[in-house]
């Protein structure tokens, strides 16, 4: 498909349908994540968390309510743009909500990883881990998808 070319309707419904079931698999994950990140202050072992700690905690935080900001974005745009003929531009945006907030989740999934590690073992485990998880995600998530596409 050219830049001038009008893309079909069907693959315009399609790509709209598939970008769906993808958000539905994200969303779920990151619903249940931001869930448990809202309960964490409640416990009782949230007093002995340092400063560092306390801070990585609110950033995977606001991380979370980002990524599930973005992920649930493009059902909002279809509710709000209901049959008003503008299924090309909620694909766009949706797919660029959609591609935002995943980095938003590998952020805050890598984040939470650092946090529970440096808890549990400590500071260093906590940063090998961040480092581990942040290079899983750019390989599964990006790197893996460009190498293919080249093929």
């Amino acid at each position: 498909m050219t830049g001038s070319e009008t893309p079909s309707p069907e693959r315009i419904d399609r790509n709209w349908a598939e970008l769906l079931q993808e958000l539905r698999v994200t969303q779920t994950g990151v619903q249940i994540l931001t869930g448990f990140l809202l309960t964490i202050p409640f416990s009782a072992r949230f007093e002995s968390l340092d400063e560092m700690q306390r801070t990585v905690y609110l950033c995977v935080l606001s991380g979370s309510m980002l990524a599930t900001a973005l992920l649930v974005a493009p059902v909002v745009y279809h509710r709000v743009l209901f049959r008003q003929r503008q299924r090309v531009w909620l694909v766009a945006a949706g797919n660029r909500s959609a591609k935002a907030g995943m980095v938003a989740l590998a952020a805050t999934v890598s984040g939470v990883t650092w946090l529970v590690f440096d808890v549990v073992v400590g500071r260093t485990a906590g940063l090998l881990a961040l480092g581990v998880a942040s290079v899983a995600f750019v390989v599964l998530w990006w790197r893996v998808p460009l190498v293919l596409r080249r093929r």
